[in-house]
């Protein structure tokens, strides 16, 4: 005799079984076992003393087919400078279940506590965790640095020192009659709401193979994918009390956010008020690179630029407003799009008597900018914007330049022996290095300007000159 079951009745029976497995209590490992770390140590890249770092991260693995129970995480030193995080729970944890085949993320900080040592120092530590009456431990590492902390403060006149880095948080001003020399060996850090402000007078003397760097302050390189970000601190500002600044062989990186007064740039010159006949601001053998702004922003300034390079801007490389005087001598301008910098409208240099107040009003002055043996280059077509309004004089010349630009160059630039749209060939422009290829067209191209005898790198120039900030 058949038994028939209902669709109905079938069903319960089914539910019935899935109730009875789910009755079933998941069995812990109570015995033996094994907890797996993601790394074999916690690394922190150096971190300045009384800053704190950036979080890391380190996973605790269970490679068993059974739950287990933590009976504790925790750290190893009772006054640790490292602070912990588990599954969002503050400092040591006790009792903590993990599931087979599963795991956890503990968060980990540092925050060093100052010293004597002017050099690096080691900070370290373990992380604890019991399972089962068995510590697993990973060790875990710092480097700190002590240095000079600059809090929002005004600089009088003095020499930085060249024993531990500076760091710049909240912005600091040098003061109107007072100057501040940074010389070689001399470590620049700026916070992220940071600019230093220059109302009085700045100079910079690094030399050939010491270049003071000016960068942001995360030195925890592994947050950023060990590589800058453009926008991580503010830049340098020059208002228009300032007079007759130097930077020689300067490096600004990474910089041109819009922290603090001004639009953003690496770079700004507020209008020159001091009228001294001579440059608001000298430039040697430096480097502007990957700034999320302008590079060099001018408002009716005086600038002076000999062996410079600039480069990897989000706005233009140079961008002139108002007017003003510009000179450079070997100077490349040079900006190609990468992830992070937009380059898709924004030539690389403008060159603009005016700033347009609304649709009809603007501010006009003269403008004398003078360019020889530069370049102007990078991936738009047209990379040199130039207009003029009202009846001021507008005296602009090129000379022995390579300039890119497809649709023509303005009848009130002038131009002397000035090669146009060649690719100048750089030995790896995706990795800014602008150095010239032998074949490069820069090559023994440029014409002999009195007083400029090295290039950027402060290689003896020779001739017949090569056009560009290298030569080759």
């Amino acid at each position: 005799m058949r038994i028939k079951i209902s669709i109905p009745v079938f069903l319960l029976l089914i539910v019935f079984v899935f109730l009875l497995s789910a009755c079933k209590k998941e069995k812990f490992l109570t015995t033996g076992g094994e907890l797996k770390f993601s790394t074999d140590t916690l690394r922190f890249d150096t971190v300045f003393t009384t800053l704190g770092s950036f979080t890391t991260q380190v996973k605790i693995y269970n490679p068993q087919n059974q739950k287990v129970t933590i009976s504790s995480i925790r750290l190893a030193g009772t006054s640790s400078q490292f602070h912990i995080n588990v599954d969002g729970v503050s400092g040591n944890v006790t009792n903590v279940e993990l599931a087979a085949k599963d795991s956890m993320y503990v968060f980990a900080t540092v925050k060093i506590d100052p010293n004597n040592t002017n050099t690096p120092f080691v900070v370290e530590d373990k992380l604890i965790a019991t399972m089962n009456g068995k510590d697993y431990v990973l060790p875990i590492l710092a480097y700190g640095q002590n240095a000079h902390y600059i809090y929002g403060d005004t600089i009088l006149t003095q020499t930085w020192l060249t024993d531990k880095p500076y760091v710049i948080i909240h912005s600091a001003e040098v003061v109107k009659g007072n100057t501040l020399t940074i010389p070689h060996g001399c470590r620049i850090y700026m916070h992220a709401d940071s600019r230093l402000y220059v109302s009085g007078t700045l100079h910079v003397e690094g030399i050939k193979g010491d270049s003071v760097v000016f960068q942001g302050d995360r030195l925890d390189r592994k947050y950023f994918g060990n590589e800058g970000y453009p926008g991580e601190w503010g830049g340098i500002y020059f208002d228009a009390r300032s007079e007759k600044s130097t930077l020689k062989y300067t490096v600004l990186k990474n910089c041109g956010s819009s922290t603090g007064v001004g639009l953003p740039a690496a770079l700004y010159l507020a209008p020159d008020s001091v009228n001294d006949n001579d440059y608001q601001l000298k430039m040697y053998n430096t480097i502007v690179e990957n700034s999320i702004g302008y590079g060099i922003l001018g408002f009716r300034s005086s600038v002076r630029g000999e062996n410079c390079l600039i480069n990897t801007c989000g706005a233009q490389g140079l961008a002139t407003f108002e007017g003003g005087q510009y000179d450079f001598y070997h100077t490349d301008f040079i900006t190609y799009g990468t992830n992070k910098v937009s380059h898709t409208n924004e030539p690389t240099v403008a060159l603009i008597n005016y700033r347009d107040i609304d649709d009809v009003n603007y501010i006009a002055s003269e403008l004398y900018a003078s360019f020889t043996n530069c370049v102007i280059y990078g991936s738009l077509e047209n990379e040199l914007f130039a207009r003029r309004k009202g009846p001021g004089n507008f005296n602009v010349t090129m000379d022995h330049c390579l300039i890119k630009s497809k649709d023509g160059i303005v009848d009130s630039i002038g131009l002397i022996n000035c090669i146009m749209n060649q690719d100048p060939q750089f030995e790896d422009a995706n990795n800014w290095n602008y150095r010239p290829k032998n074949s490069s067209p820069l090559v023994n191209a440029g014409v002999q300007v009195p007083g400029v005898d090295i290039d950027l790198t402060g290689k003896t120039r020779s001739a017949p000159y090569d056009i560009g900030a290298y030569e080759y």
